[in-house]
């Protein structure tokens, strides 16, 4: 009997060369079904890939790499599910500018975000991530995109971009908005607008999280919304232009709302 072994693509997925196969989720993206891992894995999710007429449930089964393979709906058009829900935060809050905006996406991960800002005719977006390697290679290479991975936006410097931005947008995990958009708040030129995903599960103490890191209490949500619109005024100095819930959930069902604010015009 032959020993199973395991090898890496260049794209990082993972193939048994002794019964070649290899997970759904590569698979689809070896196969050009799907743009990215993240896409692949919402299309799995929301039961729109068949494997030999089956199914598929997981992301991780193992399918053979030569099995007939049918993707019965075209669902999201965007490389990822995020780009869902800014584009429901920009149909939400249509007094945000994005045409001919420099803007920075922060948590940009797959790039769903990006994506959305190119289609609405941004100028350009720096795509800043603390990972590596993440963006669609679609957007990787457009000229309008700068890649910013291994950056801890915490840290975010105004040197470290070509101008001040005109628009902000957030999609960031396991850090508070208070944390992670101190620095480009600061550095945002006069009339910049904002568009950031409010989590509550990361923005309440661990005590309050639920099982499943999801926070059911519709008082949490309403606690937390109210004390970011406030940090947003008070703190930062922002005008809070609204807040809406997310057009989708979380992918682990966690409700989220997106915040939209304005950089007031300076003095002088």
């Amino acid at each position: 009997m032959a020993k199973s072994r395991k090898t890496k693509q260049d794209n990082g997925a993972t193939i048994d060369t002794a019964d070649q196969k290899q997970r759904a989720d590569a698979l689809l993206l070896t196969r050009g079904l799907a743009r990215s891992r993240d896409r692949a894995r919402d299309l799995i999710a929301e039961g729109a890939v068949l494997a030999a007429g089956e199914i598929v449930r997981k992301a991780s089964k193992m399918l053979a790499i030569d099995c007939e393979i049918t993707v019965t709906s075209a669902g999201n058009p965007w490389v990822s599910r995020a780009g869902m829900k800014l584009a429901g935060g920009l149909a939400e809050f249509p007094m945000i500018e994005v045409a001919g905006r420099y803007a920075i996406d922060i948590g940009a991960s797959t790039g769903g975000f990006t994506e959305v800002l190119l289609a609405h005719d941004a100028a350009h977006v720096v795509a800043i991530d603390v990972g590596n390697g993440q963006l669609a290679d679609h957007l990787a290479t457009d000229p309008r995109v700068t890649v910013m991975d291994a950056t801890n936006a915490r840290y975010l410097k105004l040197d470290m971009l070509a101008e001040a931005p005109q628009l902000v947008v957030c999609d960031a995990s396991f850090i508070s908005l208070k944390k992670v958009l101190v620095p480009a708040l600061n550095m945002a030129a006069a009339g910049a607008g904002l568009l950031a995903l409010i989590k509550p599960q990361f923005e309440v103490g661990k005590g309050l999280v639920g099982k499943g890191g999801i926070v059911r209490d519709r008082h949490l949500h309403e606690m937390v919304i109210a004390d970011i619109e406030s940090w947003l005024v008070t703190e930062m100095g922002w005008q809070h232009l609204g807040t809406a819930a997310s057009p989708i959930a979380g992918p682990d069902g966690n409700r989220e709302f997106l915040l939209a604010g304005k950089n007031p015009a300076k003095a002088g």
